[in-house]
Protein backbone atom coordinates (compact mmCIF):
# COMPACT_ATOMS: atom_id res chain seq x y z
CA UNK A 1 0.00 0.00 0.00
CA UNK A 2 2.80 2.36 0.90
CA UNK A 3 4.29 1.83 -3.02
CA UNK A 4 1.13 2.53 -4.36
CA UNK A 5 0.61 5.90 -2.45
CA UNK A 6 4.54 6.75 -3.59
CA UNK A 7 3.56 6.20 -7.02
CA UNK A 8 0.41 8.34 -7.26
CA UNK A 9 2.44 10.84 -5.05
CA UNK A 10 4.90 10.74 -7.57
CA UNK A 11 2.38 11.09 -10.55
CA UNK A 12 0.79 13.73 -8.76
CA UNK A 13 3.82 15.92 -8.48
CA UNK A 14 5.45 14.79 -12.06
CA UNK A 15 2.01 15.98 -13.55
CA UNK A 16 2.48 19.50 -11.58
CA UNK A 17 5.45 20.02 -12.93
CA UNK A 18 5.22 19.36 -16.47
CA UNK A 19 1.57 20.85 -16.60
CA UNK A 20 3.39 24.59 -17.69
CA UNK A 21 5.22 22.47 -20.27
CA UNK A 22 1.89 21.26 -21.94
CA UNK A 23 0.41 24.88 -21.68
CA UNK A 24 3.30 25.96 -23.65
CA UNK A 25 2.96 23.67 -26.27
CA UNK A 26 0.72 25.97 -28.09
CA UNK A 27 4.07 27.82 -29.04
CA UNK A 28 4.11 31.56 -30.00
CA UNK A 29 1.12 31.21 -31.87
CA UNK A 30 -1.28 31.42 -28.96
CA UNK A 31 -3.01 34.86 -27.78
CA UNK A 32 -1.73 35.69 -24.03
CA UNK A 33 -4.29 35.46 -21.33
CA UNK A 34 -5.64 39.50 -20.06
CA UNK A 35 -7.12 39.94 -17.32
CA UNK A 36 -10.02 42.67 -16.92
CA UNK A 37 -12.93 43.38 -14.73
CA UNK A 38 -16.12 44.50 -16.41
CA UNK A 39 -16.82 47.99 -15.80
CA UNK A 40 -20.19 48.41 -17.73
CA UNK A 41 -22.61 48.76 -14.76
CA UNK A 42 -20.25 50.29 -12.40
CA UNK A 43 -20.52 53.99 -11.55
CA UNK A 44 -18.62 56.35 -8.79
CA UNK A 45 -16.02 54.40 -6.61
CA UNK A 46 -16.54 50.89 -8.13
CA UNK A 47 -16.05 52.08 -11.81
CA UNK A 48 -12.91 53.48 -9.89
CA UNK A 49 -11.83 50.37 -8.66
CA UNK A 50 -12.43 48.25 -11.49
CA UNK A 51 -10.24 50.56 -14.24
CA UNK A 52 -7.53 50.62 -11.80
CA UNK A 53 -7.29 47.04 -11.40
CA UNK A 54 -7.57 46.84 -15.74
CA UNK A 55 -4.80 49.90 -16.22
CA UNK A 56 -2.51 48.61 -13.73
CA UNK A 57 -2.16 45.58 -11.30
CA UNK A 58 0.59 47.22 -9.14
CA UNK A 59 -0.88 50.39 -8.40
CA UNK A 60 -4.53 47.84 -7.33
CA UNK A 61 -2.36 45.88 -5.36
CA UNK A 62 -0.69 48.89 -3.13
CA UNK A 63 -4.01 50.79 -2.87
CA UNK A 64 -5.60 47.47 -1.61
CA UNK A 65 -2.90 46.87 0.77
CA UNK A 66 -2.81 50.72 2.21
CA UNK A 67 -6.78 50.39 2.78
CA UNK A 68 -7.08 47.67 4.27
CA UNK A 69 -5.84 48.46 7.41
CA UNK A 70 -7.50 52.04 7.37
CA UNK A 71 -10.76 50.54 6.89
CA UNK A 72 -10.13 48.39 9.95
CA UNK A 73 -8.86 51.00 12.31
CA UNK A 74 -12.10 52.93 11.13
CA UNK A 75 -14.21 49.67 11.98
CA UNK A 76 -12.91 49.43 15.30
CA UNK A 77 -12.94 53.17 16.14
CA UNK A 78 -16.86 53.09 15.25
CA UNK A 79 -17.55 49.46 17.05
CA UNK A 80 -15.71 51.10 20.31
CA UNK A 81 -17.93 54.65 19.74
CA UNK A 82 -21.17 52.25 19.48
CA UNK A 83 -20.13 49.91 22.30
CA UNK A 84 -19.29 52.79 24.15
CA UNK A 85 -22.75 54.27 23.59
CA UNK A 86 -24.82 51.18 24.71
CA UNK A 87 -22.85 50.67 27.79
CA UNK A 88 -19.88 48.12 27.39
CA UNK A 89 -17.10 49.55 28.76
CA UNK A 90 -14.11 47.99 27.08
CA UNK A 91 -11.44 50.43 28.50
CA UNK A 92 -11.08 48.68 32.05
CA UNK A 93 -11.16 45.32 32.56
CA UNK A 94 -12.59 43.90 35.51
CA UNK A 95 -12.95 39.86 35.82
CA UNK A 96 -16.04 38.40 36.11
CA UNK A 97 -14.40 35.62 38.72
CA UNK A 98 -13.74 36.41 42.37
Amino acid sequence: MRKLWAKITGLAILATLLLPELVAAAGPAAAPLVMVADTRKFTGWEAWWTNLYNESHFWFTVVTVVSIPIVGLLFGVLADLIMGAIGIDLKSRELAEH
